[in-house]
């Protein structure tokens, strides 16, 4: 967030203090739910659960490869296992990111791979959290909010012009 830059849908220059960050396919419309916040948010309900029932499909027909190229029942296994486990794992960490920021941005890095394999329960924690707010609506808004508090806080302490103040014993010369 930036300190000094005017609040959504304000020309620039008017309000200064803390802007929002946007969220993808939201923008800035979570702060006040204009925009088409509702439809957007239906829209990304939709889209995510299609996705993951898409990605559902081509993964029993890439199951079906597998038992056509006859690799044995114990590969079917692990292959079920493999995605049953990461798709679990990449829901609560994805879960997980939208009320809190990483505390260890190396290991979310080092399970990249992980939630890219388990790219169902991404998809389907996308789509749950999308049933109550923009995902990650709560806790940009938490830090928006203490980031707005924090400014007005400061803005309040201030008063008058701080040229005008008098120093102490010394007159300023009258310009003429």
């Amino acid at each position: 967030m930036s300190e000094n830059s005017a609040a959504p849908g304000t020309p620039p220059g008017t309000a200064p203090g803390p802007q929002p960050e946007p969220i993808r396919f939201f923008g800035t419309t979570w702060v006040d739910h204009d925009g088409g916040y509702g439809l957007r948010r239906a829209g990304v309900a939709v889209g995510s659960l299609a996705a993951a029932v898409a990605a559902c499909f081509v993964l029993r027909f890439a199951y079906e490869g597998l038992e056509i190229a006859e690799v044995g029942g114990f590969v079917g296994v692990l292959v079920i296992a493999m995605f049953s486990i990461c798709s679990a794992i990449a829901f609560r960490k994805t879960w997980e990111g939208f009320g809190a920021r990483p505390k260890d941005p190396s290991r979310e890095d080092a399970l990249r791979g992980l939630k890219s394999i388990g790219f169902i329960g991404s998809l389907l924690a996308y789509f749950v959290r999308s049933l109550t707010e923009a995902p990650g609506e709560k806790l940009r808004r938490a830090e928006y909010e203490k980031a707005r508090a924090q400014f007005e806080k400061r803005r309040s302490t201030r008063t008058g012009n701080p040229a005008a103040r008098k120093t102490s014993g010394r007159k300023r010369p009258k310009r003429g």
